[in-house]
């Protein structure tokens, strides 16, 4: 847990912005400009919002140096204000002090090679071999498998599991209920003999690596790969309840939104926006760049950066029916289009009007 109150000049002076008011003022925290009070700060990043900043009870607004004469109360300048919050938000983050060294309900094996500013909190296991670096800290029944590699200033919440042979990256976090390099979803159809109609399990024999500052949300699961690892690139951030399966690859700095799932062996590039809900089937490439919006499904690659959606808005329900018979009937239609225009053409001698 870091400060509880700041004054304006500290908060300045840490984040190296420029400040118009009174630097003694003393800070609590963060709130909205509709419900900061007098020793809380609030931002405008969003144009639609302005209108509130005339009314603001905050004592201070982060804004950009172009609304410094608009705004009625002291101000940050950032010429981002969305990233300065971000920043201040750490400052007065509240949570709990952590507490280096081992709890003693911990099971940890004797090969494991666990730096001495580790904290592991209780009932936690760490297997053979595992490695853990520096500033980790392993939250309250998490299990670390064996032959894993955590890496420095990395954080597994309460509950998180990371199983054998995983790699994270320096600043990883891996939250609650999260478990990564569990089995993908690998099976044969056994087609004759006694065993008829059951499934063959195909051992999942690759693993996962994870790159640096990458966050992982509650309850999502990344598998493990099938042969070769499935890839989590530097700095991709993956919201709660994600699916992604198999040898699948994420670039660099992408973002994935709640409940999306991703199919095994698609490949996604660096930069990308994967919003909520998103289905995305497997064995397909995605380039750099692309932003699928919520709720999409994406059965193709896309080999073109830009914004891509499908699917339809919600309907009242009598409407939506009447629209969906009347997409069951589009391939009808389409041929009796088909068939007009060739009449069409016959009856202009060759060339359609």
């Amino acid at each position: 847990m870091t400060d509880t109150s700041l004054t304006l000049g500290e908060v300045a002076n840490r984040l190296d912005l420029e400040c118009r008011g009174d630097r003694r003022r003393v800070l609590s925290g963060l709130a909205t400009l509709g419900t900061a009070g007098a020793s809380q700060i609030s931002f405008l990043a969003n144009t639609k919002y302005r209108k509130f900043l005339q009314e603001t009870r905050a004592g201070v607004v982060v804004v950009t140096p172009e609304l410094v004469d608009d705004c009625p109360v002291d101000c940050l300048l950032a010429a981002d204000p969305y990233l300065a919050y971000a920043r201040i938000s750490q400052l007065f983050d509240n949570a709990p002090p952590v507490r280096v060294g081992i709890h003693p309900s911990a099971v940890v094996a004797a090969s494991a090679r666990i730096d001495a500013s580790v904290a592991i909190g209780p009932l936690c296991v760490i297997g053979e071999n595992a490695q853990i670096g520096a500033e980790v800290v392993i939250g309250a029944g998490s299990i670390v498998g064996a032959n894993c590699v955590i890496g420095a200033h990395s954080t597994l919440h309460p509950r998180a599991t990371v199983l054998h042979g995983v790699s994270l990256g320096r600043g990883c976090a891996i939250h609650s209920g999260a478990v990564i390099g569990g089995d993908g979803f690998g099976f044969a159809p056994i087609m004759a003999g006694e065993r008829r109609g059951e499934w063959e399990r195909i051992a999942q024999l690759g693993s996962v690596r994870i790159g640096r500052n990458v966050s992982i949300g509650s309850n999502t699961a990344v598998d493990r790969g099938a042969i070769e690892d499935t890839v989590i690139a530097d700095n991709v951030i993956i919201d709660n309840l994600v699916q992604i399966a198999h040898n699948v690859q994420v670039g660099e700095g992408t973002a994935i939104a709640g409940c999306a799932g991703i199919a095994g062996s698609t490949v996604i590039g660096a930069h990308c926006m994967i919003g909520g809900g998103v289905g995305i089937s497997g064995h397909l490439t995605i380039v750099d760049g692309v932003q699928v919006q919520g709720g999409a499904r994406v059965i193709g690659s896309i080999d073109k950066a830009g914004s891509y959606n499908s699917g339809t808005g919600a309907q009242e329900a009598r409407e939506w029916r009447r629209n969906a018979v009347r997409f069951g009937q589009l391939d009808e239609l389409y041929k009796r289009v088909v068939e007009l225009e060739k009449q069409v053409k016959n009856l202009s001698g060759g060339e359609a009007e």
